[in-house]
């Protein structure tokens, strides 16, 4: 298929757990991917454990080939049964989105999906049957670029019932929202936690019950090249420069020795930018023909703390700590969660004398680890990641 799939979800767990009551699985096959969004009865433990249940249940069986009726009926007769309420209970929504565009969604009792297309809110036609009690909800239509589509719990919906808002956050409400923020937010990851972060200040902090957003974006493929360190051989530095100013998308130089040499081969200026100064975070530079050059270790291991700030649900969009700064570490990082979908990290294997006593075997390198964690990051964001040593 032509089109990125951009997944994220963020939760949030009813105040006073240690635990969410509501599960993500995404599970990658061959031909699709499948995401389910499980909520168990109640709180706590329990609601955890039905959740977990549920989502492993159905995404695993109808990755291996099940039909929904199999897949509900031994969700039925798997989950164990709430000793009080006499109950064995969990909501779900389920997503397959096929390789050739087509997406299969079945919903059983979780709040209506929202379907924007053009930023807005689509009714799409829905077929409903009886499995074994559990009215099932069925719809199936053809994604296109730009579609969204976000599964909420009922903890999105309820969110300032009994406080700032009477009646809690209405359907509605939520999904003219979600269309104000389909125009502004260009990933999911972003959709997801604005829409997380509002439940969060709609209960004052104290969420009454677990909330839990995902959020899927069709994207066209964007690709970010990440050139970090002197390659291992100088003599390689033409074919390596020529290579990465040669690979399609943007570029990023990390590092002053990298940045040097790329200058030096691409016969290009380098200069210093100090139009912005943060005591954190040492100044970017120019080089004409790539997108962003920033200072090495230091800016990657503090890109790496707002990349993990910035993927804590609990965490505000907008801070000082927001990826929505003018440093380098706070531009590779909007780079990075907003403005990609494939990541190529070229990462040369020289070892800087000023980071580690270079008689150290290369796998303790400051460098490599750093890379190697915001690699990580990235995997779970969702991105495409390929790592190329040089």
């Amino acid at each position: 298929m032509e089109y990125f799939i951009d997944i994220a979800h963020d939760s949030i767990n009813k105040y006073g757990e240690e635990l969410c009551g509501d599960k993500v699985e995404i599970k990658y096959s061959d031909d699709s991917i499948i995401i389910v969004l499980a909520d168990g009865l109640g709180s706590g433990v329990k609601a955890n454990i039905l959740a977990t249940l549920t989502a492993k249940i159905a995404a695993t069986m109808l990755k291996e080939g099940s039909t929904i009726s199999e897949t509900v009926d031994t969700i039925i007769h798997t989950l164990p049964v709430c000793k009080v309420r006499k109950l064995a209970y969990s909501t779900f929504t389920i997503i397959n989105i096929y390789n050739d565009g087509m997406v299969y969604i079945i919903e059983c009792d979780n709040p209506p999906i929202f379907f924007i297309r053009d930023n807005k809110i689509v009714n799409n036609y829905k077929i409903s049957q009886n499995i074994n009690g559990k009215l099932i909800k069925e719809s199936r239509f053809k994604i296109k670029e730009g579609d969204v589509l976000t599964v909420v719990s009922d903890g999105v919906i309820h969110a300032g019932i009994g406080g700032i808002l009477n009646l809690g956050w209405q359907w509605d409400n939520v999904a003219e929202y979600l269309e104000k923020l389909s125009r502004k937010q260009k990933s999911a990851k972003n959709i997801s936690k604005a829409l997380v972060n509002t439940c969060k200040r709609l209960y004052m902090d104290k969420p009454g019950d677990d909330t839990t957003v995902v959020t899927v974006k069709i994207r066209k493929p964007e690709v970010l090249n990440i050139f970090t360190g002197p390659p291992e051989n100088p003599e390689k530095d033409p074919f390596v420069v020529k290579e990465f100013m040669n690979s399609k998308g943007r570029k990023v130089v990390c590092g002053g020795t990298a940045a040097k040499i790329v200058a030096r081969e691409i016969g290009e200026e380098l200069v210093t930018n100090i139009n912005y100064i943060d005591k954190e975070v040492p100044p970017t530079a120019e080089i004409k023909g790539i997108d962003l050059v920033t200072e090495g270790v230091l800016t990657l291991s503090k890109t790496v703390e707002k990349i993990k700030y910035f993927m804590d649900s609990y965490s505000e969009i907008y801070t000082k700590d927001s990826i929505y700064k003018e440093d380098g570490a706070s531009k590779l990082a909007k780079l990075l969660i907003e403005e990609c979908t494939h990541i190529n990290f070229w990462v040369g294997k020289a070892i800087n004398p000023a980071h580690q006593n270079p008689d150290f075997p290369m796998d303790l390198s400051i460098k490599l680890k750093v890379v190697n964690e915001l690699v990580d990051l990235m995997k779970k964001l969702g991105k495409k990641v390929s790592l190329q040593y040089v």
